[in-house]
């Protein structure tokens, strides 16, 4: 810990902008999965679940069953079978356009997590052109060209481009991670939206 609060102390005035951007970064993130995380507990099993019930019990039930759960799958779940009452038509309907906004809901604020990872480094590197402008002014005062005076200011001209990638790189590996349970909901909201509606069209098919 002293070490790297050492380096990022000799990396000047363009570490802290860098850091201020992870942390923005990491808010994001955190704010991403929680929200994501949070439906993971009501998936393809609790989809099973509903279509169980509505089999079993009735639209009705199935309504009631769908909103136990919290996440896109349990809010498209509820929004077609409430909707079913009025036909297979309206049930596909509302199933399409509830998938539409909870993968928009889903992806919200992934942007400011790219921009983030694509600021970081971008920064750091300004921060070394800057820095190596300064080390040729300081060999142009000294009018000397020697080791010490050349690796000093090179060296802390680079310390911005290294945290820069650092914060990148933190902030890719969570993206991903973000990226990989989006898409597995997407996977599984396709797959709940074939059982559900089949459970609902054997339904309306026995009145």
């Amino acid at each position: 810990m002293q070490i790297a609060t050492y380096y990022f102390s000799q990396g000047g005035g363009f570490m802290v902008p860098i850091l201020f951007i992870l942390i923005i970064g990491l808010i994001f993130v955190g704010e991403r999965l929680y929200f994501l995380l949070k439906g993971l507990g009501y998936g393809f099993s609790f989809a099973q679940e509903v279509a169980e019930t509505v089999d079993s019990s009735g639209i009705k039930s199935g309504v009631e069953k769908s909103v136990q759960g919290v996440g896109p799958i349990s809010n498209l779940c509820h929004e077609t079978i409430s909707k079913a009452e009025f036909g297979v038509e309206e049930a596909e309907k509302s199933m399409d356009n509830t998938s539409a906004i909870e993968m928009a809901a889903m992806e919200k604020n992934m942007t400011w997590i790219s921009l983030c990872i694509a600021t970081a480094p971008m920064i750091g590197f300004l921060g070394t052109v800057v820095g190596m402008i300064q080390a040729f002014d300081d060999i142009k005062a000294a009018n000397d060209i020697s080791p010490a005076v050349v690796a000093g200011g090179i060296s802390v001209a680079l310390l911005t481009t290294a945290f820069g990638l650092i914060a990148a790189v933190i902030l890719q590996l969570f993206q991903n991670l973000c990226l990989y349970i989006i898409d597995l909901q997407i996977v599984n909201m396709q797959k709940s939206s074939v059982i559900v509606m089949d459970s609902i069209k054997s339904q309306l098919r026995n009145k």
